[in-house]
């Protein structure tokens, strides 16, 4: 016969476990159409005062493999083998430039944009974060669209525009672009304001088949 301890701790074991804090982000983070990802973009004024781009320490060795973050996204988006020297250094491979559908060889021709620019960040909440978090943002490798190749001119020519002043020149990658963007938002908790909801939700209109998968940043 059960003791009196074994059974009240066999009903303990029969209740529902809440799940944990983590657990119930995680469980919030599956793919959402993108016009409802839209609406989730915590809204907010932005202010660029104290932005500084160092304040973003970026292209830095994280895992310590001799490979710097520029070098981890050229080697893990090359479509064919690419050609690495000593030091990490990249010298050739094949690189698709989303933005403008270029197709690039050489890498001194790409440029590895932040989806959601550093001033971008900083303006939607990065200016509170530890400047231990602000490197993390910048060398985001676990998430495959934080960081893309593209061709240095698109990457210049968007500079720290959100979607509101500019979108990808291929009228084709603008859905994916904007997918791309909130996603990202929503990884780090950044906000929106009212100018660049109303153009992501615009966009949104016309992406009916987009859908926007992230995972939390840690």
């Amino acid at each position: 016969m059960f003791s009196k301890i074994a059974v009240i701790a066999a009903a303990l074991l029969a209740l529902p476990l809440a799940p944990a804090p983590a657990a119930a982000h995680q469980a919030r983070a599956k793919p959402l159409p993108l016009a409802e990802a839209v609406q989730l973009l915590p809204a907010a004024a932005e202010s660029r005062d104290g932005y500084q781009r160092s304040s973003f320490k970026h292209w830095v060795d994280a895992d310590h493999d001799g490979c710097n973050t520029r070098a981890e996204v050229l080697i893990a988006e090359s479509r064919v083998q690419p050609t690495i020297e000593a030091g990490c250094k990249v010298t050739a491979g094949e690189w698709h430039s989303y933005y403008d559908g270029v197709t690039l060889t050489a890498p001194g021709g790409a440029d590895i944009d932040h989806m959601v620019p550093l001033a971008e960040a900083w303006d939607s909440g990065a200016h509170a974060w530890t400047p231990a978090r602000r490197e993390a943002y910048a060398n985001d490798l676990d998430a495959d669209r934080s960081l893309v190749a593209v061709t240095a001119g698109t990457n210049r020519s968007k500079s720290d525009q959100d979607p509101a002043d500019w979108t990808p020149p291929l009228a084709d990658a603008r859905c994916t672009y904007a997918t791309d963007w909130v996603a990202t938002k929503l990884r780090w908790q950044l906000t929106a304001d009212d100018h660049e909801r109303a153009a992501l939700t615009e966009l949104a209109a016309g992406c009916g088949q987009e859908t926007v998968d992230y995972q939390p940043a840690p």
